[in-house]
C-alpha cells in the first residue's frame, strides 16, 4: 500500500504541474480567429465602382486578366542568396567560394538580357518559417501564428478564403504536382494532382524526379490554366547536408535547368513565378525568425513585358475581421480605415485625370504602403493577445505546487511521517471536480477542459496544503522549509533569475555547465572540510559510526581531486559538442554534431566511424565490468543472460546501422534497395531487443545467485570482555550485538546436537546491489535506442554521460550519511547537481531550445519511405530532443541507492580507532559482509518515504525552472525577443518537465518492482522451508555492529519469517 501511495502521490503532483502548464499556455499561446467569408466578383473590395469595367468578362472578376496562365514553381527553402546574382570578383580581395553561389546561372543571364521581362525580389516572410505555415500564408495572405508551428506534423484543410479556391471557383483548371502537404490543405481542389511523400528529409530526389516526370508532358498538353509545382530537394538537402555541402550545388543546378526548360516552353500569355517559401540557417534548418530563415527568393518572368501596378486590397478583410473578433484597437482601426479611404479616393482621381500621374501615383503608393504596414502591425498585436487571468492562474498553480513539493519533502524526512493522509485530500478534490464536470454536462453548459483540469487541481491542492500546513508546517519556522545549504540555494536562485534574461537563455549552453562546475567545486570543498572524503575502501565507515577519519589530510585531498578533476574533465569534453545559437554569429558550432554521411573524405569518415564504434564498445565494456564487479553477472536469471548476449547484439546492430547510414549514398545502385531495407530493419531490431530486455527485467528483476547447502555456516565471533561495566553508549552499541551473536552460536550448536544433519544454509549472492543493478541495466537498455536517434558521433557524448554520472554519484555518495535504521534522505546538493547535469547533457547532444535546432532526421530512423505515421515521426523527434531528460529522470533513484552501494566490498575487519578511551577497550576481530542496499529493507517505511522525498525534490528543482520560464514569458510578453527566445524556452521546458516527471515515476516504479520481487523471493524461501520442516537460525554475516541486530522487529519482515522458519541466510555482495 505504501508503494502505491508514493506513486499515486507523485502522479498527482505531476498532474498539478500539468494543469498549471496547460492553464498558462492557454492564456499565453493564443490562435487567431479564422474567417470563413469568401470574396466574390459581386462584392467590390473597396468603396466606389471599379474603374476597369471588366465585370462580366469571361475569366475576369474585379479587373482584366493580365495573363491567361500561371506557372508557380515553389522551391522549398530557396533562400534569397541562392538566387542572387554573383558579383564579379574584386581585385585584392579573396574570392568567395561557397557551393550555393552562382548555381542559378540562367536566372542571372535572363535578368541581364531581358530586364523588362524578368524581376528578382527578396521576399521577407513572417515566422514561424515551417512549410505548412508558409503555405497557408502564401495562399491566404494571412499571418501564421506561433502556436500553429506544431501543426507541421499534421496539416489540416484551410477554411479561409484562399487563392486555390478562388481560382477553381472561376473555372480555372489547377494542376498540382509535388509535396503532399497540399493535399491536406486543399483536398479535392485540383483538376489533376501528383502528390509525393514529403517528410523524409533524407530523400533528395523522389519528389523532384516525380515532378519532372509529369511537368513537361502536362505543360505541353495545354490542359491547365494554373500549374503549381512544389520541389523539395533543396530543403531536404539543407536538412541532411547543410547549404555548404556539394550536394546543394547539384540540387540548385538541377533547379536552374528546370527553370530554363520552363522559360523555353512559356507562351506569351503565361506568367512564371519562382519563389521560396522560406530560407534556411547555416546548418540547413528553419522554423525561426532569423535573417537567413525569413529571406526567400521571388523571381517573375513573362515573354511579354512586366507590369503595370494595381493597389492591394485588404480593407474588406479588415472590416470583416474587426466585426467578427471585436478585439482590434478602435482608434487604430479608424485611422487605418480613413487612410485607406483617402488612398482609394486619390486613386480614383488619378484614374479620372492622369495629369501629374507620376507624383500622384507615388503618393497613392506611399499611402497604401502605410496602410498595409499598419494593418500588419495591428493584426500581429491582436493575434498575440494574452489572457492575463489564465496566465496568472497557471503561474500561481505552478508556484503552489512547488511549495507543496517543498513542504511534503521535508515532512517525509520527519520520523513521524505516515502515508495514508497523502491520498485523502487528493481524492476529495478530484471527486469534487468530477461532480462539477457532471453537473456542467447535465445542465448543458460548456467549460473549457483546461479550466476544468485547473479546477480539479486547485480543488485537490488547497485542502492538502491547509491540512499539511496546519498539522506540520505551522509547527516549524519558515527557515526549516528551506533546509538546502546557502550556496545551493544561491545557485538555484541564480538559475531562476537567469530565465528573465534573453542573453542568459541564449547562452545557457555555457551557463549550465558553469553552474554545474560551481556546484561540484562546492561539494568537493565542503566534503573535504567535513572530513568525509576518504579512500574508497574506507568510504562508508564514518557514516556507519565505526571509525572517524584517519590518515593524513593530503590523502583525502587527493581522493577529492581525483573525483572532482575527472568529473570536470568529462564536463569540459562534453562541452566540445555544442551548437551555437543563431543570435551569436561569432560562435561556430561543433562540426562533430553532423552525421558521418555529410562528411567529405573517406579516410576522415573511417577514422570517426572507428572512434564511434570504440565509444560504443567502451560503454558496453564499462557496464559489464560494473555488473561483474558487484557480482551481478553470475545469476542464471533471464535479464542477466540478456545482458551477456543481448547487449553485444545491440551493439553490433548499432554499429552496422551507422556503417550503412554513413555510406548509403556511396552504395552501388544494385545494392541500394538492400541497404535501404537494412537501414530500416536494424534500428527496429535494436529497439526490439531493448524492449525485450526491459520486459525481462520487469518480469525477473532480482538478479541473485542462490546456493543452498547443508551444515552450519562457518563464522567466527570473538567476544572481547570489558574490564568493568560499560561506561558509554558506544560500549552498549557494541556489547549488545556481541552478546546476541554469542547467543545465536550457542543456539546453533544446540540445534546441531539435536539433528543428525545440519540446517539448510542459503547463500544469496548479489543481493547487496540488486536495486542498482536493475537501474543500471535499464538505463543501458534505454541508451541504445536513444543513441540510434542521434548522429553517430554523439556516442562519444553518451560515453561521457555515463562516466560523469558515475563520478558524480561517487562524489555525492561520499557526503550522504547512511542512517540506520532510518530515515534516509538525499541532500539537495545531489538533486540539484543531477538536474543541472541533465540540462548540460541536453546542450552537449547538440540541442537548443528553439525550433530550427530540432533534429528532424530522427523522424526517419527505422521508418520506411512513404509512411504516413506522423505520430510516430513526432514521437521519434521528441525522444531525440529530450533524451537527456529521459535518462536522468529514470536514473534519479540512483542518488538514493548509490551511498549504500559504495559500502566496502568483501569481508572487512571492524576495528575501533585509537585515541578513544571508551572504545579502546573493545577490539573486535570479526570479519563481516556488508549489507549494502539491503539496509534499505531493514526499514521499508523509511525506504518508501525516501523515494517519495527524492521524487518531490527532483520535481521541485524542475518545477522552479518551468515557473521561472512562465513568469519570464508573462512579464516580458511585450519584449522584442518574446517569440524568438522566451516562448520557445517555455515550450521546451514544459515538454521537458512532462517527459522528466513521467521518467521519474517510471524509475521509482522500477525500484519498487525490484523491492516487491525481493519480498516475493524471501517468501518463496519461507514456503520452501516450511514444507521441508527444517529448523535453524538466521545469521547476518554482513549485518554490522549495532543494537539493531538484537531487535527482531526491526529486521525486514520476510527476514523475520526466515528466522522463524529456520533458514540461514547470507547477504553477500559477491561469490
Amino acid at each position: 500500500m505504501r508503494k502505491i501511495s508514493v506513486l499515486l502521490f507523485l502522479a498527482w503532483v505531476g498532474f498539478l504541474f500539468y494543469a498549471g502548464i496547460a492553464l498558462f499556455t492557454s492564456g499565453f499561446l493564443l490562435t487567431r480567429l479564422e474567417l470563413t467569408n469568401h470574396s466574390s466578383c459581386q462584392e467590390p473590395p473597396g468603396p466606389g465602382s471599379l474603374p476597369w469595367g471588366s465585370r462580366g468578362e469571361p475569366g475576369a472578376c474585379w479587373m482584366a486578366s493580365r495573363f491567361s496562365r500561371l506557372v508557380l514553381v515553389l522551391i522549398d527553402a530557396l533562400r534569397f542568396d541562392f538566387a542572387q546574382p554573383q558579383l564579379s570578383h574584386v581585385s585584392g580581395e579573396p574570392p568567395t567560394s561557397l557551393p550555393f553561389l552562382g548555381k542559378l546561372g540562367f536566372l542571372q543571364r535572363i535578368l541581364e538580357i531581358q530586364p523588362h521581362h524578368a524581376r528578382l525580389y527578396q521576399s521577407k516572410v513572417d515566422p514561424p518559417t515551417t512549410t505548412m505555415q508558409r503555405l497557408k500564408a502564401l495562399t491566404t495572405g494571412s499571418l501564421p501564428t506561433f502556436i500553429d508551428a506544431g501543426s507541421n506534423f499534421a496539416s489540416y484543410a484551410i477554411a479561409e478564403d484562399n487563392l486555390v479556391k478562388q481560382l477553381t471557383s472561376t473555372g480555372r483548371r489547377v494542376v498540382f504536382m509535388g509535396d503532399e502537404t497540399w493535399n491536406d490543405l486543399f483536398p479535392g481542389a485540383f483538376s489533376q494532382a501528383f502528390f509525393f511523400p514529403s517528410f523524409d528529409v533524407r530523400d533528395l530526389h523522389t519528389v523532384d524526379n516525380g515532378i519532372l516526370e509529369h511537368l513537361y508532358p502536362i505543360m505541353d498538353s495545354g490542359e491547365w490554366d494554373v500549374l503549381i509545382t512544389h520541389f523539395l530537394g533543396v530543403d531536404h538537402c539543407g536538412h541532411k547536408h547543410g547549404p555548404h555541402h556539394p550536394e546543394m550545388a547539384k540540387k540548385l543546378s538541377q533547379m536552374d535547368q528546370v527553370i530554363q526548360g520552363l522559360v523555353e516552353r512559356l507562351e506569351n500569355d503565361t506568367l512564371l513565378v519562382v519563389t521560396g517559401d522560406h530560407g534556411m540557417t547555416t546548418s540547413g534548418n528553419h522554423g525561426g525568425d532569423s535573417e537567413l530563415e525569413t529571406s526567400a527568393a521571388l523571381f517573375l518572368y513573362s515573354p511579354t513585358a512586366l507590369f503595370p501596378s494595381t493597389p492591394p486590397e485588404v480593407s474588406r478583410f479588415l472590416h470583416t475581421y474587426s466585426t467578427a473578433a471585436q478585439d482590434l484597437q478602435v482608434k487604430e482601426l479608424h485611422r487605418l480605415q480613413n487612410l485607406f479611404s483617402k488612398a482609394s479616393a486619390d486613386y480614383q482621381r488619378l484614374l479620372q485625370s492622369p495629369q501629374g500621374a507620376e507624383a500622384a501615383l507615388q503618393t497613392v503608393i506611399t499611402e497604401l504602403q502605410q496602410f498595409l504596414r499598419g494593418v500588419r502591425a495591428m493584426c500581429i498585436e491582436s493575434w498575440a493577445r494574452f489572457s492575463l487571468v489564465r496566465m496568472a492562474g497557471g503561474a500561481a498553480l505552478l508556484a503552489a505546487t512547488c511549495f507543496l513539493c517543498l513542504l511534503v519533502s521535508q515532512w517525509a524526512a520527519s520520523p513521524g511521517f505516515y502515508f495514508r493522509p497523502l491520498l485523502i485530500p487528493m481524492a476529495w478534490g478530484l471527486t469534487g471536480a468530477l461532480v462539477c464536470a457532471g453537473l456542467l454536462a447535465t445542465t448543458g453548459l460548456k467549460l473549457d477542459s483546461v479550466v476544468l483540469g485547473a479546477m480539479a487541481a486547485v480543488g485537490s491542492l488547497l485542502p492538502f496544503l491547509w491540512k499539511a500546513w496546519a498539522s506540520w508546517g505551522a509547527k516549524r519556522p519558515l527557515a526549516a522549509l528551506l533546509p538546502m545549504p546557502g550556496p545551493v540555494l544561491l545557485l538555484l536562485l541564480i538559475r531562476f533569475a537567469g530565465f528573465f534574461s534573453d542573453s542568459f537563455v541564449i547562452a545557457e549552453a555555457r551557463a549550465a555547465p558553469f553552474l554545474l562546475i560551481s556546484l561540484i567545486l562546492l561539494l568537493v570543498a565542503q566534503l573535504h572540510w567535513e572530513g568525509k572524503l576518504l579512500p574508497p575502501k574506507l568510504l562508508t565507515i564514518p557514516r556507519l559510526g565505526f571509525l572517524t577519519p584517519a590518515g593524513p589530510p593530503r590523502h583525502n585531498g587527493t581522493h577529492a581531486l581525483g573525483l572532482g578533476v575527472g568529473l570536470l574533465l568529462c564536463i569540459r569534453l562534453a562541452g566540445l559538442f555544442h551548437r551555437c545559437p543563431e543570435e551569436t554569429p561569432a560562435c561556430s558550432s561543433s562540426p562533430w554534431l553532423s552525421p558521418l554521411a555529410s562528411m567529405v573524405g573517406g579516410r576522415a569518415k573511417n577514422v570517426w566511424y572507428g572512434a564511434c564504434v570504440g565509444a560504443l564498445a567502451a560503454l558496453l565494456a564499462a557496464v559489464r565490468l560494473w555488473l561483474r564487479r558487484y557480482g551481478n553477472l553470475k545469476s542464471p536469471e533471464p535479464p542477466v543472460l540478456f545482458v551477456r548476449w543481448g547487449l553485444p547484439l545491440m551493439g553490433l546492430g548499432t554499429a552496422a546501422y551507422w556503417a550503412l547510414a554513413s555510406g548509403a549514398d556511396e552504395a552501388p545502385p544494385r545494392l541500394r534497395a538492400l541497404v535501404a531495407g537494412a537501414s530500416v530493419m536494424l534500428p527496429r531490431a535494436v529497439a526490439g531487443l531493448a524492449a525485450s530486455g526491459l520486459m525481462l527485467l520487469l518480469w525477473r528483476p532480482v538478479t541473485v545467485l542462490v546456493k543452498a547447502a547443508a551444515g552450519a555456516p562457518r563464522t567466527r565471533t570473538v567476544l572481547t570482555p570489558f574490564s568493568g561495566p560499560p561506561t558509554s553508549q558506544a560500549d552498549l552499541d557494541y556489547v549488545v550485538p556481541q552478546i546476541y551473536r554469542h547467543m545465536q552460536e550457542e543456539f546453533r550448536g544446540r540445534l546441531e546436537r539435536t539433528k543428525s544433519q545440519g540446517p539448510l544454509t542459503v547463500a544469496a549472492y548479489q543481493l547487496g546491489s540488486v536495486y542498482s543493478a536493475a537501474m543500471v541495466t535499464a538505463l543501458t537498455l534505454l541508451a541504445f535506442p536513444l543513441l540510434l536517434l542521434h548522429a553517430e558521433r554523439i556516442s562519444l557524448v553518451f560515453l561521457l554521460l555515463f562516466l560523469q554520472s558515475f563520478l558524480l554519484l561517487h562524489l555525492l555518495a561520499a557526503g550522504i550519511p547512511i542512517t540506520t535504521p532510518g530515515p534516509f534522505t538525499v541532500p539537495w546538493q545531489a538533486v540539484s547537481a543531477w538536474a543541472f547535469m541533465a540540462t548540460q547533457t541536453f546542450y552537449s547532444t547538440g540541442h537548443q531550445p528553439v525550433f530550427p535546432a530540432i533534429h528532424w532526421h530522427a523522424a526517419f530512423v527505422g521508418v520506411p519511405e512513404g509512411h504516413d505515421f506522423t505520430w510516430l515521426s513526432a514521437l521519434l523527434v521528441g525522444t531525440n530532443t529530450f533524451a537527456s531528460h529521459i535518462l536522468f529522470a529514470v536514473g534519479c533513484p540512483l542518488l538514493l541507492l548509490w551511498p549504500f552501494l559504495c559500502e566496502s566490498q568483501g569481508p572487512r575487519k571492524r576495528r575501533q580507532p585509537p585515541g578513544n578511551e571508551a572504545e579502546a577497550r573493545v577490539r573486535p576481530e570479526e570479519e563481516e559482509e556488508p549489507l549494502m542496499e539491503m539496509r534499505l529493507r531493514d526499514a521499508p517505511h523509511h525506504f518508501n518515504a525516501a523515494l517519495l522525498q527524492l521524487g518531490l525534490k527532483y520535481l521541485f528543482v524542475l518545477g522552479i525552472q518551468i515557473l521561472a520560464c512562465a513568469l519570464a514569458a508573462s512579464i516580458l510578453r511585450r519584449h522584442l525577443m518574446v517569440w524568438k527566445v522566451f516562448a520557445p524556452k517555455f515550450i521546451f521546458e514544459a515538454v521537458g518537465f512532462i517527459v522528466s516527471s513521467v521518467g521519474l515515476c517510471l524509475g521509482i516504479a522500477l525500484v519498487m518492482r525490484v523491492d516487491g520481487a525481493v519480498s516475493s523471493w524471501f517468501r518463496q524461501l519461507v514456503l520452501a522451508q516450511q514444507k521441508a520442516g527444517e529448523q535453524s537460525s538466521l545469521v547476518y554475516t554482513g549485518a554490522g555492529s549495532s543494537a539493531r541486530e538484537a531487535q527482531s522487529h526491526l529486521l525486514p519482515p520476510c527476514s523475520q519469517d526466515l528466522l522463524a522458519s529456520g533458514t540461514s541466510l547470507f547477504y553477500n555482495s559477491k561469490s
